[in-house]
């Protein structure tokens, strides 16, 4: 299997701790992608993902396989022993739900507003990135608010539960780990009173499968 990816990136480290989790890391060989100079957006690489975003998993059949969740999906029923997306019908809906509040209040939040609101990733992307329209900034901000109210629900589900989907580490944790990976490009900090979530982080860190990759080729969050 091929992974094309940017260490260092929010959500290359979903997937990298994902097989981190699964003990795959070994039977992936890893293909770089410059996002600063907007490779994702050339012809060559949009031919394996039409959406222009990484990672993308390719199989040893050739198929190409986009967008996180997916990827998880694939790498985690591999081998018949899902950890990680569920195993019965309610472990599976609370853990995708919650997935898709990570995505959505949180890591895609963020990345509205850094690409919106802020500089970004440079002068060669921003002509991918920063639509040219009056009041973007605005709407860029506007995301960073929902981000910062998305740190507070979450601050909130783990005041109840130690994982983001409840007694079990799963997808949605590594989504919002890299929700705070971006958050901390951004430069969107978590709230001190936030002990719930900072607790979490420190608890996440702990984890090997989290540790290898935050502490190995990307920054701490």
């Amino acid at each position: 299997m091929k992974i094309y990816d940017t260490p260092g990136f929010p959500n290359p480290l979903r997937v990298r701790i994902v097989l981190a989790e699964k003990g795959l890391l070994s039977r992936v060989e890893f293909i770089n992608v410059d996002l600063v100079a907007a490779e994702h957006k050339q012809p060559a690489f949009l031919s394996i993902n039409p959406a222009g975003t990484v990672p993308v998993l390719e199989l040893e059949d050739g198929t190409f396989i986009s967008e996180c969740t997916a990827i998880t999906e694939y790498l985690d029923n591999l081998e018949g022993n899902p950890t990680l997306t569920g195993r019965t019908a309610r472990e599976k809906a609370v853990i995708h739900m919650m997935q898709k509040r990570a995505e959505s209040w949180l890591i895609d939040a963020i990345g509205i507003y850094f690409h919106h609101a802020t500089p970004g990733l440079g002068p060669v992307l921003r002509a991918y990135k920063r639509p040219q329209w009056e009041g973007r900034t605005e709407w860029g901000q506007m995301h960073r608010e929902q981000a910062e109210a998305g740190l507070g629900y979450f601050e909130s589900v783990l005041r109840g539960q130690p994982y983001i989907a409840g007694e079990s580490f799963s997808m949605a944790d590594a989504t919002v780990l890299g929700g705070l990976l971006f958050a901390h490009y951004a430069d969107i900090p978590v709230p001190v009173e936030y002990r719930a979530l900072l607790a979490w982080k420190q608890r996440m860190y702990q984890r090997p499968s989290v540790a290898t990759q935050c502490f190995g080729d990307t920054p701490s969050i």
